[in-house]
């Protein structure tokens, strides 16, 4: 979950030896579709307004540092865009990280049949595809408030 990054210093004490995986995407894609995504739940207001999606971004983003500095070797960073270009050996770095055997199945995700209660539960259904890499920049003149106030680098 998301805001579990919230929460990383009390899952190390609690759950030494748990494993934590941080995909990361690039901010202008990250955001633009958060904000073409309805969350009907509360605590996600920031996803409604391109200014704050940034800020909200830029505050992530140190969070993860921090918890990169005060806890090294405890978090996976992978990232969405690498994962689109391989998925093979991504998902083969990822299971060594989490000390688990490889699978065929890993692969083919997309054809289980579990529920998935989440905003991208209809992506999950179909295999890896890479459209959604750099999306943003089709959007680019009408995303200006949400890529001033995102901090690259």
């Amino acid at each position: 979950m998301p805001d579990n990054r919230n929460y990383l210093g009390i899952i190390k004490l609690a759950l030494p030896n748990a494993k934590i995986i941080h995909c990361k995407r690039n901010p202008a894609d990250n955001g633009l579709s958060l904000f073409k995504s309805f969350f009907p739940a509360r605590g996600h207001y920031y996803a409604y307004d391109l200014c704050e999606i940034g800020k909200y971004y830029n505050l992530y983003s140190d969070l993860m540092e921090h918890w990169h500095s005060v806890i090294p070797d405890f978090i996976y960073d992978i990232n969405y865009e690498d994962m689109v270009a391989d998925q093979t050996e991504q998902t083969k770095a990822l299971l060594e990280f989490c000390g688990l055997e490889w699978d065929n199945a890993c692969l083919e995700f997309h054809k289980t049949d579990r529920p998935v209660a989440t905003a991208s539960a209809a992506q999950v259904r179909r295999p890896i595809y890479n459209s959604s890499v750099q999306s943003w920049k089709r959007y680019e003149k009408h995303l200006t408030p949400m890529l001033e106030s995102l901090r690259y680098g």
